[in-house]
């Protein structure tokens, strides 16, 4: 552990107090992310691998392939519509209000050339080479997911809007490029499975510090000492500028935790099954 987590962890007390990282809002999008996610995950599988057994069995269980499609546009519908409300939020925060902090600097989630160094940094730690970064409020690779919904909402989500609305679209597109539509948001679309279910799964709660799950995203809140030991340089910039208390919320009472661990128990394993079933379909 480095000087600064030392410092920072050692004023801390075990089951003392708790902080707010996530706002009920944020919850509530993320909750809506992940449900979409899993749910055109587990819709468009069967639809790219629909000669695999499974996809089979799973079409005849729901009515027909016509059924599952039905339920990818809907969830399509549903993250699309969030995006937007994102967007706006964005927009609003950052344009209208000119709030500081959304497009640059420690909160936002715009990458800087801390990020650059810290990955760099992170990786001499792993091999035994150097000390761990001292991570600020997000870390590069928070920042790496955040954008990465950016480029599939472009990428995966206008190639299935113009295989959606293919006339439509055949209006202003060459004909190359609705086939090439349906390419890109099938290669694309299992790129995005592959890392959610695989990297974005292991950073974010298969790590030691979070194993076997991370509860911030479900609570909103995080331990005293959870704070100051992910991020010492957020907890100490806070410390000195006199904004920690202003950051103080409630401990999450146990239906909460409970709760927050059967959610995010089913999304690993329902995220881990596909993962094993894309596996299986693409290389079989």
């Amino acid at each position: 552990m480095s000087d600064l987590e030392q410092a920072t962890v050692k004023e801390t007390k075990p089951g003392g107090r708790f902080f707010q990282r996530f706002t009920r809002e944020q919850r509530y999008m993320h909750g809506v992310l992940f449900t979409t996610f899993l749910g055109l995950a587990g819709t468009g599988l069967p639809l790219r691998f629909s000669e695999s057994i499974w996809a089979r069995g799973l079409a005849k269980g729901v009515g027909g392939f016509g059924a599952i499609l039905f339920f990818h546009k809907f969830f399509a519908v549903v993250l699309s519509i969030a995006f937007l409300i994102h967007l706006k939020e964005i927009f609003t925060r950052g344009i209208l209000h000119r709030e500081k902090g959304v497009f640059w600097g420690p909160n936002s989630m715009v990458a800087n050339w801390k990020d650059a160094k810290d990955l760099f940094g992170h990786l001499r730690w792993m091999v035994g080479l150097g000390e761990r970064p001292h991570f600020d409020r997000y870390a590069y690779w928070e920042k790496f997911d955040y954008w990465a919904v950016f480029w599939g909402m472009i990428v995966i989500g206008f190639s299935g809007y113009a295989m959606w609305f293919a006339p439509f679209f055949a209006h202003f597109l060459p004909g190359w490029a609705l086939n090439a539509a349906l390419v890109i948001h099938s290669e694309e679309g299992l790129l995005a499975i592959l890392f959610i279910f695989s990297i974005h799964f292991v950073n974010t709660h298969l790590r030691p510090d979070s194993f076997p799950m991370d509860m911030v995203v479900f609570t909103g809140v995080e331990s005293e000492e959870e704070f100051a030991h992910k991020r010492p340089m957020e907890y100490a910039r806070l410390k000195r500028d006199g904004k920690l208390e202003a950051r103080l919320g409630e401990a999450p009472q146990t239906w909460q935790v409970h709760f927050s661990r059967v959610i995010g128990t089913i999304a690993i394993v329902i995220g881990l099954t596909l993962l094993v079933l894309t596996l299986t379909a693409y290389f079989s």
